[in-house]
């Protein structure tokens, strides 16, 4: 982590919102690495925050006390037989690279997902068709590869952004025994 540096990770707030919102709209504007064409309202945005917080985790990373990424687990499926895994996003500030922040965020909210009996983490990860591409690299795929998630399902040309297609990987992390009878899945909101 970066020298002299205060790193330090918390549950996000609504008031966050914007910081965040500006955070992820680089990525809409500039990135294949995320699908979505349009920078959502602060409302809007807002309210997936508000969302995400009853049942699943959302932390942000402060460097000094700005807000320098974000990290949220969501639903990976609405069917009751998916209760027991779940979907993570990530999303650092283009100038916060290489701190170590992605690795404290998966860090906590892993702590967390198998305090809720989680057992299975996915992450969806665009992957381009070429090796050099301006809108998109490998290095999410890298990273998570480093954090120990492996590659378990390949999409094949399903996204189009910036008039190109693009892949899409899963990869998935086990973080808790498949216990049987599983535990029950403990929301979030019910543990902080």
């Amino acid at each position: 982590m970066g020298d002299n540096m205060n790193i330090k990770t918390r549950v996000a707030r609504i008031e966050d919102a914007q910081a965040l919102l500006d955070i992820y709209s680089y990525y809409i504007k500039n990135t294949a690495i995320t699908f979505e064409y349009e920078v959502p309202s602060l409302e809007a945005f807002s309210d997936r925050i508000r969302g995400t917080l009853v049942n699943y985790p959302y932390y942000v990373a402060e460097v000094d006390g700005t807000i320098a990424g974000y990290i949220y687990a969501g639903r990976f499926s609405p069917r009751a037989a998916y209760d027991w895994v779940a979907e993570t996003s990530i999303y650092i500030h283009k100038d916060y690279h290489r701190l170590g922040l992605g690795r404290l965020l998966y860090q906590k909210i892993e702590e967390t997902l198998k305090a809720q009996n989680i057992t299975n983490l996915y992450a969806g990860i665009a992957d381009p068709l070429e090796d050099k591409d301006e809108y998109l690299t490998k290095n999410s795929e890298l990273f998570h590869a480093a954090i120990g998630y492996k590659t378990i399902a390949f999409f094949q040309k399903c996204g189009n952004k910036f008039g190109r297609w693009y892949n899409l990987i899963y990869m998935e992390k086990i973080i808790d025994e498949h216990r049987c009878p599983p535990e029950a899945f403990i929301p979030f909101s019910k543990l902080v």
